[in-house]
């Protein structure tokens, strides 16, 4: 996000690159650094007729360095941005011989998602001494509660751990569908307002109560009665909580307990960070740490494996949702 922040402020200084290679596995940030160039190095009227969209799928390596090589009309500089531009990589090294050779009047952005560059060959070495070479890497969940609080400081809005906990939880790292839900909550609630679990609850539709977050939690704390009751309530939302999807989270939690139980440093930081969580959710490992000693972990482990095949039809003739929820249950606290 630093790295974000100083390429816009530079931009912004009138300090301008001629060649702009954005890549990566997050699309959020090359989508929002392309969004800016887009919006903000061309006035308006210079737009019309020096700022060009080429989408990689519909053209060649070879189109995109002549519309490169153009100058520009009434302007001191154009601009041309391709998207999607992953869709070039088998031809993507014939830019070498334009990096060698810049139009010092064209901006050329390649928003190249998904993918990167290898390091090693000449090309992004030729994009780094140029230009800008920028690689927008996957966040970890521990990362992102983070994110989500400095985006929405900067908007004038706060979140609460919770709140941000099942934001990742249901939605993932994918920082542009955390990014438009926010954006919803931030359309409804007014500037200055804390977001909490009933915010979340009630206008995205994520219920604060009945997830795999409290499921997890439930049987971390060995609250049988709540675990059963999550359990049923899965049973009943087939469509909404896969069977698949459910064992994977409670294998990861167990996954994740094993490894706790093996570390020197149990500081709450260095558990965010060696098991790649949320520091909000290290209290709750915290806990499941009494209640699971290390053995039972990896009993525990070896009976999720069981589950899991047999939600797939492995070794299960039609078991019922239900069925499989119970005896993941039975397992874990016998």
């Amino acid at each position: 996000m630093d790295e974000v922040v100083a390429i816009i402020k530079d931009i912004t200084a009138g300090n301008i690159k001629p060649i702009y290679f954005l890549m990566g596995e997050e699309p959020y940030y090359i989508d929002k650094l392309t969004e800016f160039i887009e919006n903000n190095i061309l006035t308006e009227d210079e737009r019309a007729f020096n700022q060009q969209v080429l989408y990689g799928r519909d053209v060649s390596m070879d189109d995109v360095i002549s519309s490169a090589k153009r100058y520009p009309m009434m302007a001191d500089r154009q601009v041309i941005i391709v998207r999607e531009a992953q869709d070039l990589s088998r031809t993507i090294d014939k830019l070498d011989s334009y990096v060698e050779n810049l139009q010092p009047t064209t901006v050329l952005v390649l928003a190249y998602k998904y993918k990167t560059l290898d390091k090693r060959k000449k090309l992004p070495k030729l994009i780094e001494k140029a230009g800008v070479l920028f690689e927008s890497k996957k966040m970890y969940d521990n990362q992102v509660g983070t994110w989500i609080s400095r985006v929405l400081q900067g908007k004038g809005y706060h979140i609460e751990p919770k709140a941000s906990a099942m934001l990742v939880e249901f939605l993932g790292t994918d920082l542009s569908k955390i990014n438009n839900e926010l954006e919803k909550l931030k359309i409804i609630l007014p500037k200055g307002t804390t977001f909490t679990p009933n915010h979340i609850e009630e206008n995205i539709g994520f219920s604060k109560d009945y997830n795999v977050f409290e499921f997890r939690k439930a049987i971390g704390d060995r609250n049988q009665l709540q675990a059963y009751k999550i359990a049923n309530h899965f049973a009943q939302n087939k469509k909404e909580y896969p069977m698949v999807l459910t064992t994977g989270q409670v294998f990861a939690f167990f996954s994740n307990l094993l490894q706790y139980h093996g570390l020197k440093d149990r500081s709450p930081g260095n558990v965010a960070k060696v098991l790649k969580v949320s520091p909000y959710f290290v209290k709750d490992y915290d806990v499941a740490l009494k209640n699971y000693p290390m053995k039972k972990v990896s009993a525990i482990v070896s009976a999720l494996r069981d589950v899991d095949a047999k939600s797939k039809g492995v070794g299960a003739n039609n078991l019922k949702e239900a069925d499989l929820l119970n005896e993941m249950l039975v397992k874990i606290f016998n």
